[in-house]
């Protein structure tokens, strides 16, 4: 995806050979910035901080977090304290403990001298992996964007989507937003209805802002006009990520999912959740048993923005005393999703329906 005409990924080894570079995604869209992490301790910091975030990147980062500490220490005790430590950052999004189980499986059977060079290029493939993956999930999403198009003779498809599911959350492409790009780039008119998706508005200010940058018409609403859009026949596919996907389809996304596929469901809206492999959790029979992260209070009470003279800052938005909850994610049921869109296809959100496109998990 590109920036202002420039080709970016949002993680990339720096030119020191060990150290990487990310976006920082909390000054987006404000600012552009480039900051470079250069410890395991910059990595895991990234990530609880959410200058990274969303599940692919999240696992992406963590990888390298783990092959910096490893290039520090690479004894084993040392390899799974960095790990341990790496993966309690954020608990919902399973791409992070995959991450780092396919960085161990990588390293621990070899000797020390050999652990540096293949815990770099294991993170490498992880990054280079999502890429291609994220590329064909856009694929097999635009295949169904082009059947509505048929359908409309040549009216633009109306598309939803909710939080960031875009290249920012992964390493390119995106998730949700891939077969967006993909049939935007091929000439299929559509317009993207962009959820705020507060409290962190990563919505209005991180979809939208790789939407605009890419050239897709799209318009910012509030979380709660989604409903209202489905009832006048303004929407006719919702498409979000997800963070965590359990055995039986139901779907860990960020809060206010949940409401979303209700309202389509209520409307006849097909709902599609976008997903890697990476973020099916086998383990899991059903949704309800995902760890749901709750975050500080203050990112509901307090909100950043740009002053008229560009000075970015941060303000109270709420009745002072007043104390916040902020549960960051919600499960939707398997019952309100149309169909899981991954690297190898389309599926029913079933555990029957993943088998078909996974059958090597039929024993997990």
């Amino acid at each position: 995806m590109k920036i202002n005409g420039e080709a970016y990924r949002t993680i990339w080894l720096a030119a020191d050979g060990w150290s990487v570079d990310v976006i920082d995604q909390t000054r987006l869209p404000h600012e552009f910035v480039v900051v470079p992490l250069k410890s395991m301790e910059d990595a895991a910091r990234a990530i609880l901080t959410m200058q990274v975030r969303g599940a692919p990147l999240i696992g992406a980062t963590a990888a390298y977090g783990l092959a910096m500490a490893i290039r520090e220490d690479a004894s084993d005790e040392a390899i799974d304290r960095a790990s341990a430590y790496l993966a309690k950052q954020r608990p919902t999004a399973i791409n992070l403990r995959w991450a780092l189980d396919e960085m161990l499986r990588a390293v621990l059977n070899l000797p020390r001298a050999d652990r540096v060079a293949a815990a770099y290029a294991r993170a490498a493939q992880i990054c280079d992996d999502d890429v291609e993956t994220c590329r064909l999930i856009g694929v097999h999403g635009k295949a169904l964007i082009d059947d509505i198009a048929k359908t409309k003779g040549g009216a633009r498809v109306e598309v939803l989507t909710h939080c960031n599911a875009g290249w920012l959350a992964c390493v390119d492409w995106g998730t949700a937003t891939s077969p967006i790009y993909q049939a935007h780039d091929a000439g299929v008119p559509l317009h993207v209805w962009v959820d705020e998706t507060r409290p962190r508005n990563q919505g209005a200010s991180l979809t939208a802002y790789e939407l605009g940058s890419h050239g897709v018409p799209h318009t910012i609403v509030v979380d709660n006009a989604g409903g209202h859009l489905m009832q006048h026949g303004r929407v006719d596919l919702v498409i979000v990520g997800t963070d965590r996907v359990a055995a039986n389809g139901d779907v860990a996304n960020k809060i206010g999912t949940y409401l979303k596929a209700l309202a389509a469901k209520d409307n006849g809206v097909p709902f599609y959740v976008a997903l890697p492999h990476s973020t099916i959790d086998w383990t899991l029979a059903e949704g309800m048993s995902i760890p749901i992260e709750e975050r500080s209070g203050d990112e509901v009470l307090k909100m950043p923005g740009r002053l008229p003279d560009g000075t970015v800052v941060t303000v109270e938005i709420a009745a002072p005393g007043s104390p916040a909850g902020n549960p960051a994610f919600d499960v939707t049921p398997a019952r309100l999703v149309t169909g899981f869109i991954t690297e190898r296809g389309v599926c029913p959100a079933t555990r029957e329906g993943l088998l078909s496109l996974y059958p090597e998990r039929a024993n997990d």
